[in-house]
């Protein structure tokens, strides 16, 4: 069991050795590019999950597949910190310039510049940070008002046109896509509308919690139009099982059904955790096969940095009331939870805990599955936090 041929690789966003359970939206997703180059209609899509089910290795996945049909790409991962206009610059610059070095001049390419330039003159006054080094002067009248509502779809659809006039089209790919204010939100749907009804090669590939199903809706009622949402869950049995499977065999190491069994028990499919459970039984197992045995000592250790990691890295950011929330849904178990019996669990009233989920759902802690419910945004976060109580480590002042 070498230790330097470890197959396994939990991380964030690191791709597995065997991406199993994800092969119908891969051909999806392939499917919506090649549309979409074509000039046929295409819908952009939003890869929805809780943390930890691989969302960001299948935007990887798919910026990959997107370059070889031919297509420009950009990936952003938004940040609370950075507004998305100054993020969407940096991406249709880099896009646009690269249009621009390809053979013969094109006006409509010189356009997206003028326009991009524009933009960043409109909105430099509201974000500092913004550069913009092309020699070229701004479109007057497009893409200036400072409204980003306004303005972003004009920049859309000039950076289309530049890419249709080139017989190319464009992918951006977009992380933690929750991380959009209501307005970002609703400017990027808007723009992602305008291209649509234009038929411009652009499209947006999204990742996010699942509590954006209800901010993009609420963002703008059309929305459920232009986005695919597809879910990404935990793996079934068989997926499970190729993901831990597969990799191993590859290195002539094989498990023992039971072990099988016992680490899809233990990591209920979800791939994050099959990647940890994998690793550490292949660094405890002395020789092929890997044993239940080996198992029962990898999930002391798996646990060990899940819950000082994984875990406690989330949970030490929040406040009091905020721990205490999560604690009272831990008590009631996996979930969901009605508030109301949350509620009741912490001898208050749901309206008088409103601000507290609140802060939990826009800090994707949790999320509301339907209306009146609530949910962990992290898998396995109940049993972390059981263990939290049972050993007295709260850290609740």
């Amino acid at each position: 069991m070498d230790p330097r041929i470890n197959p396994y690789a939990p991380g964030a966003g690191t791709p597995p050795p065997e991406l199993a359970g994800r092969d119908i939206v891969l051909d999806d997703a392939r499917l919506a590019i090649q549309r979409n180059k074509s000039g046929r209609s295409a819908r952009s899509f939003i890869f929805i999950g809780l943390r930890g089910v691989g969302k960001t290795v299948l935007l990887n996945e798919v910026q990959t597949m997107a370059e070889e049909e031919g297509a420009l790409t950009d990936f952003i991962e938004m940040s609370s910190h950075e507004p998305l206009s100054k993020a969407i610059v940096d991406t249709l610059r880099a896009i646009l310039l690269k249009l621009d070095r390809s053979k013969g001049v094109n006006e409509h390419v010189k356009t997206g510049l003028r326009v991009l330039k524009s933009f960043v003159g409109a909105i430099r006054v509201k974000v500092e940070g913004i550069e913009f080094s092309v020699d070229i002067d701004g479109e007057q009248g497009i893409a200036d008002s400072g409204t980003l509502s306004r303005d972003l779809p004009e920049v859309f659809v000039a950076t289309g046109e530049a890419a249709k006039a080139r017989s190319s089209s464009i992918v951006i790919l977009i992380d933690e896509i929750q991380n959009l204010s209501t307005e970002e939100l609703e400017a990027l749907i808007m723009a992602l509308h305008r291209v649509n009804q234009k038929n411009l090669p652009v499209l947006v590939v999204g990742a996010g919690l699942p509590l954006l199903f209800k901010l993009s809706g609420d963002a703008k009622s059309y929305a459920e139009r232009l986005f695919e949402y597809p879910d990404i869950g935990a793996l079934e049995p068989l997926d499970a099982k190729r993901a831990l499977v597969k990799p191993a065999k590859q290195a002539d190491v094989v498990f023992e059904n039971e072990a099988i069994t016992a680490i899809i028990s233990e990591t209920q499919g979800y791939p994050y955790f099959l990647q940890e459970w994998g690793y550490q039984a292949w660094k405890i197992a002395r020789a092929s096969p890997i044993t239940i045995k080996d198992i029962e000592k990898a999930n002391v250790v798996a646990i060990e940095r899940l819950d000082r990691n994984f875990f406690r890295s989330r949970y030490e950011r929040l406040s009091n009331s905020q721990k205490v929330y999560l604690h009272a849904m831990a008590e009631l178990g996996p979930g969901p939870h009605r508030t109301g019996q949350i509620a009741k669990e912490l001898g208050k009233s749901a309206q008088q805990l409103g601000s507290t989920r609140e802060a939990l759902i826009n800090g994707g802690m949790i999320y509301s599955p339907r209306f009146g419910y609530a949910a962990f945004t992290v898998p396995l976060f109940d049993a972390f936090m059981n263990r939290m109580r049972e050993s007295g480590i709260s850290g609740i002042g």
